[in-house]
C-alpha cells in the first residue's frame, strides 16, 4: 500500500491540527462521499471532481472534470469531463478494485439520458454501461443506483440534472422506479426492487391509507462491505405547488434487503427516523450507525446510534451526533464524523470540527476544524440548508489510516488529507520532510 508523500502538498494551517493534514487538491474540487475511499486501491492517486461553477446549482448539460491527483509525486491532471452531477457528490467518482477501474457518471446531452462510465485513467479505455451508479460493490462486480434523474425531487444535490421535462414525478409507489443493479460483466441493468415492492412487501409494514396522494422517491443506497445486503432511503410526501421540494413534509424510512432484493427489512421506521439522518453500514455488515434523537425528556439530543438491519439492538454508542459518521475500517472502536455549522458541536462560526471518537474508551478528540463557508453569505440559516451548500463528507481510506474531507480554502472548495496513525495506535505518521512512510 503507497504511502502519501505529504512533503509533496501544502500543510493545512487554517485552524490548530493534532495530525498532519495536507491540501491534496483546491479550486472548486469535492471528494463523492464518505461511503467510498476517494483513494486508489493501491493507495497512489486521489480521484476528485472540479465543479465548473461554485456560485449556482448545475444547468442541464454543463460539464465539470474528473480530476486524479498523484499522491506521491504531487502531480494532478484530467482524466475525463461529465455532465452528470450535482453539487453534494459531484459525478459520483468512485474506484473499483483496481487503479484500472474509476466510476462515474454522465449524461448524453442529446438524448438526456444518464449512464455509467468505467475509465482506465492509465490507457483512457473507457466502457458505458446501461444505467447509472451509485455505489459499486466491493467485489467491483455490481453497480447499484436509485433512480439519479428524479432523486432531486426528494433531495437536491445527490443525481443528475436534466431539462424540467425530462425529469418526471413519481406519483405514488409506482412500479417502474426504485433500486437499480447494473452487471459489471454484461453491462445490462436491471430493476432490482421496485418502489411498489418496498411499499407492500417490506416488514415492518410502511402502508399509510393514501399512498397515491404522495411522491416517493429512492434518493440514496449503500452496500454493506460484504456485498451481501443494500440499504436505501426511500421518502414520501405529498406535492404542494407552493413549495419546493425540498421544504416539503417529507417522511422517510431506512430499508435494507439482500443482494437479490429479497427480505425487505424496515431498519428505520418514519417515526423513529424522524430528525435522523446520514445512515451508514458498519464494518461487520449487519448494522448501520445514523444520528438520531435519543433521551428521554423536554430536551432530547442528537446521537449516534447503532442498529441491526431488521430494526433490532439499537444502542447509542455516542452523545452528541452530528453530521455525516462512519467507522474506520480496520479499528472499528474508532468513529469520525463532522457537524453542519447549525449544530452544537460547532463553534457557530461557520467551520466544523472534524470529531475523532473512540468508542472503547467514550471520549472525542478535534482533529482540526475547517471552514465549510466561501461567503459571509453562507453562514445564513437559509445558506446552510441550500443545495450549494459545503460538506466536509469526512471519508476513511481503506487501510483506516488516512481520512479525506471537503472545506473550503480562500474561498473556493478544496481536499484536504489527514493522517490518524497515530491516534488510532498504528505506530506511524508522516513524514513532515516528505518521505513517504509506511505502516
Amino acid at each position: 500500500m503507497t504511502s502519501i508523500n505529504f512533503g509533496r502538498f501544502p500543510a493545512y494551517t487554517a485552524y490548530p491540527a493534532v495530525v498532519p493534514i495536507v491540501r491534496v487538491a483546491c479550486g472548486a474540487v469535492i471528494h463523492r462521499y464518505i461511503d467510498t475511499s476517494p483513494i486508489s486501491p493501491s493507495g497512489r492517486y486521489l480521484a476528485v471532481f472540479r465543479l465548473p461553477h461554485e456560485e449556482r446549482e448545475p444547468a442541464p448539460g454543463d460539464r465539470g472534470e474528473v480530476l486524479l491527483v498523484d499522491l506521491v509525486s504531487g502531480e494532478e491532471r484530467v482524466v475525463a469531463q461529465s455532465a452528470g452531477w450535482e453539487l453534494q457528490v459531484g459525478a459520483g467518482v468512485q474506484w473499483g478494485p483496481t487503479d484500472d477501474e474509476l466510476y462515474f457518471n454522465d449524461v448524453d446531452v442529446t438524448t438526456w439520458r444518464p449512464y455509467a462510465v468505467c475509465l482506465n485513467p492509465a490507457t483512457g479505455a473507457r466502457r458505458h454501461f446501461d444505467g447509472t451508479v451509485y455505489q459499486v460493490s466491493r467485489d467491483g462486480r455490481t453497480l447499484a443506483s436509485h433512480n439519479l434523474t428524479v432523486s432531486r425531487r426528494a433531495q437536491r444535490g445527490y443525481g443528475v440534472v436534466l431539462p424540467e421535462e425530462h425529469t418526471p414525478r413519481n406519483q405514488g409507489p409506482v412500479d417502474h422506479d426504485g433500486i437499480f443493479v447494473t452487471d459489471v460483466a454484461t453491462g445490462r441493468t436491471r430493476l432490482l426492487v421496485s418502489i411498489r415492492e418496498i411499499y407492500e412487501r417490506a416488514r415492518p409494514s410502511l402502508r399509510i391509507p393514501n399512498p397515491e396522494e404522495h411522491e416517493y422517491y429512492v434518493f440514496t443506497l449503500k452496500w454493506n462491505p460484504q456485498g451481501t445486503r443494500l440499504f436505501a432511503i426511500l421518502q414520501w410526501s405529498i406535492p404542494d405547488p407552493s413549495l419546493p421540494d425540498q421544504t416539503r413534509n417529507r417522511r422517510k424510512a431506512v430499508v435494507t434487503m439482500r443482494a437479490d432484493g429479497s427480505d425487505l427489512r424496515v431498519a428505520l421506521p418514519p417515526d423513529r427516523y424522524a430528525g435522523g439522518h446520514h445512515p451508514l453500514w458498519t464494518p461487520d455488515g449487519d448494522h448501520i450507525v445514523t444520528n438520531l434523537t435519543v433521551g428521554e425528556g423536554a430536551e432530547p439530543q442528537l446521537g449516534l446510534v447503532r442498529v441491526r438491519f431488521d430494526g433490532t439492538g439499537e444502542q447509542t454508542l455516542f452523545v452528541p451526533g452530528s453530521g455525516h459518521p462512519s467507522t474506520n475500517p480496520v479499528c472499528h472502536q474508532f468513529m469520525v464524523t463532522d457537524a453542519y455549522p447549525r449544530e452544537s458541536v460547532t463553534a457557530g462560526d461557520g467551520t466544523t470540527p472534524i470529531r475523532l471518537i473512540d468508542l472503547g474508551a467514550g471520549r472525542e478528540t478535534e482533529i482540526t476544524r475547517v471552514n465549510l463557508c466561501r461567503t459571509a453569505a453562507d453562514r445564513r440559516p437559509d445558506a446552510v440548508r441550500a443545495a450549494y451548500r459545503v460538506d466536509a463528507h469526512p471519508a476513511w481510506d481503506d487501510g483506516g489510516r488516512y481520512l479525506v474531507f471537503n472545506g473550503v480554502h480562500e474561498n473556493t472548495r478544496a481536499v484536504f488529507v489527514a493522517d490518524l496513525a497515530g491516534p488510532l495506535g498504528l505506530g506511524s505518521s508522516a513524514n513532515p520532510n516528505g518521505d513517504a512512510v509506511s505502516n
